[in-house]
């Protein structure tokens, strides 16, 4: 499924103009205000913003100081687009949390890349921290609400590890959050779902016990929360395309 990228400008022209750059390879919405934005946003997935700066109402720089101090929206990448050209209006734009902040007439070349390269990165990031034992959950955060948040949850996870039973509902009231808030908010930064990243946790957690090689895998299995050591065999094999005994293997020969 094409990443969703949200456009936000009161020009029409220049909405047809960035949706015709963008819509072969990605799915275009398009507001003409950053009222009509905050509605889509709060009933679509959206994995990028583009915003021109001068629009009536909200401008472009408070939309989006606005959308970075949102718990839901703040893992969204932003670009500005403007007409201004000063030093200080672009230090303005970064310092509110643009990820971008590229200057009219701007060259249809450098704003693909510039949406490719924001879009590209974030699941890199993603894909890192899904396939290696050891990357900390930390590692997808953009923003440092995201990282805290993550953390927060991460830690949650690990400190019930006894308990099999962990599901949304329990994590989202350990956070004071609703269930569709975590559940969006999960989905967004990780493009897993909550049990999915709750059983990743698990996993990591074993992998960092098995580079310690203090513990036997069974007895690994068993802090962790898995069933059986059959079972957490298959699920970490799955996982990392290795299977537990080989990463420790791994880790002990890189200790020497």
């Amino acid at each position: 499924m094409a990443e969703v990228i949200l456009i936000i400008d009161d020009n029409e022209e220049i909405l047809d103009f960035v949706e015709g750059l963008l819509r072969s390879t990605y799915s275009i919405i398009r507001a003409t205000d950053a009222e009509q934005a905050f509605e889509i946003l709060a009933s679509t997935s959206v994995q990028l913003i583009i915003s021109d700066v001068m629009m009536p109402g909200m401008d472009g720089f408070v939309f989006c100081k606005t959308v970075k101090s949102m718990f839901e929206y703040s893992h969204v990448p932003i670009i500005l687009l403007t007409a201004k050209n000063t030093l200080i209006s672009r230090i303005e734009g970064l310092e509110l949390g643009a990820d971008a902040y590229i200057e009219k007439p701007f060259s249809p070349r450098h704003l693909k890349a510039q949406v490719a390269n924001l879009i590209n990165n974030r699941n890199t990031l993603k894909d890192y921290f899904v396939n290696s034992p050891l990357a900390h959950i930390k590692t997808m955060a953009s923003v440092k609400g995201d990282e805290l948040f993550l953390e927060q949850l991460n830690n949650i996870i690990l400190r019930n590890l006894d308990n099999a039973q962990i599901d949304g509902g329990f994590l989202a009231d350990s956070l004071n959050i609703s269930r569709p808030t975590l559940y969006r908010k999960v989905k967004a930064i990780s493009n897993l779902t909550v049990n999915e990243l709750t059983n990743l946790a698990r996993l990591k957690k074993a992998a960092e016990l098995l580079a310690e090689g203090q513990y036997r895998i069974f007895e690994i299995a068993n802090i962790t929360g898995f069933s059986s050591p059959n079972h957490f065999n298959r699920l970490f094999h799955k996982q990392f395309n290795m299977s537990p005994s080989d990463f420790g293997k791994v880790c002990r020969n890189e200790k020497r």
